[in-house]
């Protein structure tokens, strides 16, 4: 069966994840991803290793179905080398600091000399102005991208989120944008430029929190449990950023994640009290409207929790499903890497190493009906040397000797 995006060739440029993560989802979904690489590899190939001199799962689980080669684009026959793969290509992905592209002599000016054709991709951290230069990483790009201020309890600092909405976030942006201007190549016959920041795809991410920054202005959120409003949305710890009050309850036995997300909407409330054993607030009309509730949010997640207490966080999840309450129980990394369901659906799928054996990673969360993906293990460096500079004419007599000379 074809894939989706079969015959478009990316030449992949990137390291550590903003743009691996870009990368490998064009690849999972049929492009052919050709990972350039210095001779000494993209760091994260070392970076947490688990093993002695294999790479490391950091590397792994960014860089499946793509294909390694290396060159040193300091020399000038490297250079010659990178010119011929430009025009071979259909995208070109990098994630370097500002300018690091041009001070190699491809302007995008230039590219376009090389290849019309080409889409050339980038994330930066920052959109040109003041930032442009600065550097940015994961919790960087949450910083000044609004998340941080926004996460946390009102009394705590602010509190970076697990979810790697910088860097990957980023990433799925870029995805996007490729995607657009390939779709909008089949109709001028011309690349483009497609650049994304972190900070805004991190403040793309933020924007029910501008939402509530503007709506402070006209007074308090009422759906927020804060006691105190300034002129800054506030911390406002597990509460639902939607328009539905929500908490994380404690369940049974009371262990670090024994917790379950509760939202309770206008209808679910009479089921819910009833299976809590307070049948009665159902229709008491200091409990059985949301605005009567509003101003108690608190003591009625303090009486749910009551009985979530009693039960473990999968026993509420179905008693509450069964009621259709929205709920979601608070599932650890332990608990996500070992889910049966998750497994069968292909979100969390083991995948075949040639050094460290078998290593688990997650699955391609894009589903195409006519384009199923099948995840491969990450290429070894240079592993593709051979043939992929082979297509451009280059024998094995001169790869041997581009290796001795540190070209490749």
């Amino acid at each position: 069966m074809s894939k989706a995006l079969e015959g478009v060739r990316v030449l992949d440029m990137t390291h550590v994840q903003s743009g691996p993560s870009c990368t490998q989802i064009l690849a999972w979904l049929g492009a052919d991803v050709i990972k350039l690489e210095a001779p000494t590899g993209d760091i994260t190939r070392q970076q947490l290793r688990d093993l002695p001199d294999v790479d490391s799962l950091y590397f792994t689980m960014l860089n499946c179905n793509k294909r390694s080669i290396t060159l040193n684009l300091k020399s000038g026959r490297g250079k010659e080398i990178f010119t011929d793969l430009v025009k071979n290509s259909d995208v070109l992905v990098e994630n370097f600091a500002p300018g690091a592209i041009d001070r190699m002599g491809f302007t995008w000016e230039r590219l376009q000399e090389l290849n019309p054709r080409l889409v050339f991709a980038s994330i930066k951290g920052f959109g040109p102005g003041r930032y442009e230069n600065f550097k940015a990483y994961e919790v960087v790009a949450q910083a000044m991208g609004g998340a941080m201020s926004t996460t946390g309890f009102e009394d705590g600092p602010p509190t970076a989120t697990g979810a790697q909405i910088g860097d990957s976030g980023t990433g799925i942006h870029l995805v996007a944008g490729i995607l657009a201007a390939l779709l909008q190549r089949t109709n001028t016959g011309k690349g483009q430029r497609v650049t994304v920041a972190m900070q805004e795809a991190v403040l793309n991410l933020t924007r029910v929190k501008l939402r509530d920054q503007q709506r402070l202005t006209h007074g308090p959120l009422r759906e927020y449990p804060n006691d105190n409003f300034g002129d800054e949305v506030p911390r406002s710890g597990n509460a639902s950023g939607g328009g539905q009050p929500g908490w994380a309850l404690r369940c049974a036995p009371g262990g670090p994640n024994d917790y379950i997300y509760v939202i309770v909407q206008p209808p679910g409330w009479a089921p819910i009290a009833q299976l809590i054993g307070k049948p009665e607030l159902a229709e008491d009309p200091d409990w059985a409207t949301p605005a009567a509730r509003l101003d108690k949010l608190d003591k009625m997640f303090a009486l749910i929790e009551q009985w979530t207490e009693q039960h473990t966080k999968f026993e509420v999840m179905d008693k509450l499903n069964a009621l259709n309450v929205p709920c979601g129980p608070i599932m650890s990394t332990r608990e996500l890497i070992e889910d049966s369901t998750l497994a069968d659906l292909g979100a969390v799928v083991e995948v075949e190493h040639p050094q460290r054996g078998t290593f688990k990673t997650v699955g391609c969360p894009i589903r195409l009906s006519d384009s199923p993906v099948t995840v491969r293990t990450s290429p070894g460096l240079g592993e593709h040397n051979s043939a992929i500079y082979g297509s451009l004419g280059i024998s094995e007599g001169e790869l041997d000797d581009l290796k001795t000379a540190g070209v490749i």
